[in-house]
């Protein structure tokens, strides 16, 4: 078969994107050629993939996406393929990765009515309806199971579409055997003393990933504890008002912000705590990369993820609703103890060898070239 994906834009250091990778590889493997449509492709093309950047440009991004629908729209026409994949909300697909949160529910909850009238909201919430309403066809690959209810309340979406895939951690952010040996390298690139205590937050999107609570909880440690903590942030995001923050809180000489990287599992395996406060976080799977590499986590609880860290005792989870002041504590407290890190991180690692956390390539595969009825 010829299976088209598609997504708004394709850099390599992106969850959905990694995603999107991973499972078109599958797909590539099991011996069906992979066509790709996108608006940005940054990084390497696979070998043997198509890839297609639509030449559609517009001033508000909602505009921007109609073009680019209508762009794939016509050359699907001239050129059909056997499936449609899309890892945004679009008409016309066969089958929906579901990384982004219910956008009505947001809609709804989270904004006032004058925002309802918009453009914006009427192009999202469209989009979103071509793939849930009742009517439609489309297959629905699910990775966080606290979001199908939502979509069901607001959509009515037949229960038989929804298929609930385990994570997909690739198997190299697990602890090698030379795990020590990789922790003792890093922290010496990194001129990290013994008696120091690295923090690590990875995730593009800083604002979303709650990085100015970070930051605001890094600065309330106490003194002693504090003058021991440092922080690096990776991630593909602009930078500067976090910058500000860090000058206005006297943290320049701590932290540290880097541009999207490869080498992520070092950083996993060199650091003390991966903290994730975010603000919302569809799934997370950096705490899951986390976990099996032995790092301890602190995240709050709405990340779909979240519920990982709970069940293997890898970490503490901040409940809602959101206080600054308990992260703070949490974080003091995690860091001031030592043999609850240690712990914390014994317990990842067990975990990381009896759950299924790795298989969601090869499970969102089988729906995807499933027969269809």
């Amino acid at each position: 078969m010829t299976l088209a994906f598609i997504l708004y834009k394709y850099f390599p250091f992106g969850g959905l994107q990694r995603d999107f990778l991973r499972i078109a590889l599958e797909c590539q493997g099991r011996g069906h050629a992979i066509r790709v449509y996108t608006m940005s492709w940054e990084g390497d093309v696979p070998e043997g993939f198509e890839v297609l950047v639509a030449p559609v440009k517009a001033l508000f991004n909602h505009r921007r996406n109609e073009k680019f629908s209508a762009w794939v729209a016509a050359d699907l026409g001239k050129r059909p393929v056997d499936r449609v994949i899309g890892f945004n909300k679009m008409p016309g697909l066969d089958v929906y990765y579901a990384a982004d949160p219910c956008f009505e529910d947001k809609a709804q909850n989270l904004r006032g009515g004058l925002y309802r009238k918009w453009g914006r909201y009427r192009h999202f919430a469209d989009y979103e309806r071509a793939v849930f309403a009742p009517e439609a066809r489309t297959e629905v690959l699910m990775i966080s199971e606290v979001q199908q209810p939502l979509f069901v309340k607001h959509y009515a979406t037949p229960a038989a579409r929804f298929h609930l895939l385990p994570p997909g951690i690739a198997a190299d952010r697990r602890a090698p055997a030379n795990a020590a040996e990789i922790r003792a390298d890093f922290r010496r690139e990194f001129k990290l003393a013994d008696d120091e205590l690295l923090l690590v937050q990875i995730g593009s999107g800083f604002k979303t990933k709650g990085l100015d609570r970070s930051l605001k909880a890094l600065a309330a440690l106490p003194r002693a504890l504090k003058k021991r903590a440092r922080l690096i942030v990776i991630g593909q995001d602009d930078p500067k008002p976090f910058l500000l923050q860090i000058k206005t809180l006297g943290l320049s000489d701590q932290v540290r912000i880097l541009k999207g990287r490869s080498d992520i599992p070092r950083f996993l395996l060199g650091a003390d705590l991966l903290i994730h406060p975010a603000y919302n976080e569809n799934t997370g799977t950096v705490l899951l990369e986390a976990l099996v590499a032995g790092l301890p986590v602190l995240v709050t609880d709405v990340c779909g993820y979240a519920h990982y860290i709970a069940e293997a005792d890898a970490g503490r989870v901040v409940p809602s609703p959101f206080e600054q002041e308990r992260l703070n504590r949490m974080l003091a407290g995690m860091l001031e103890d030592d043999a609850a890190r240690a712990a914390w991180s014994r317990n990842g690692l067990a975990f990381a060898d009896s759950a299924d956390l790795y298989s969601m390539p090869q499970h969102a595969a089988d729906v995807i070239l499933a027969e269809r009825a």
